[in-house]
């Protein structure tokens, strides 16, 4: 069984390697990558959280919720599952508790980037609920979509 963890400073270095063999193996590395594997602890000391899929005592996923403090907005980043364990609604799992923890926690809306050709990836983030929107000045070369979700619990859309 797949447990869901909040992050640990021992889990950093599993956080990083799941990480960097999900980017290479459909991207490459980027400067904005670097910084975050730079500063993964500052995720959580900056008002956001990291969540980590745990199955035998193996990190086999993670995701991150990232505050951004210069627009007040949060950002799912970061998600990655080994891929002996793809296919397995481990990604499903983390994007459902981070959507949970976003509602216990009174955020608003969660954005996301992510690139068209992963359709798995794509269609996930449908399923979660997250909506395109229009991609301006994107931080990463490799992402061509720009998702958001906005909380049901504080936005009641209008009929």
């Amino acid at each position: 069984m797949v447990q869901i963890e909040l992050y640990k400073p021992e889990y950093k270095n599993d956080f990083i390697h799941l990480n960097k063999e999900w980017i290479e193996t459909y991207f490459k590395i980027e400067a904005s990558d670097i910084d975050t594997f730079t500063h993964i602890d500052d995720i959580v000391d900056q008002g956001g959280q990291i969540f980590l899929a745990i199955y035998n005592g193996e990190m086999v996923g993670c995701c991150a919720l990232k505050y951004h403090e210069e627009n007040q907005s949060y950002e799912l980043a970061k998600m990655a599952v080994s891929r002996p364990h793809q296919g397995k609604h481990i990604g499903y799992l983390l994007g459902r508790t981070v959507l949970e923890y976003a509602q216990e926690h009174g955020i608003t809306r969660i954005f996301l980037e992510g690139n068209t050709h992963l359709k798995a990836s794509i269609a996930l983030y449908r399923k979660l609920g997250f909506v395109e929107m229009p991609l301006i000045g994107n931080a990463y070369e490799r992402c061509d979509i720009l998702m958001e979700w906005k909380n049901p619990i504080y936005h009641i859309e209008k009929s």
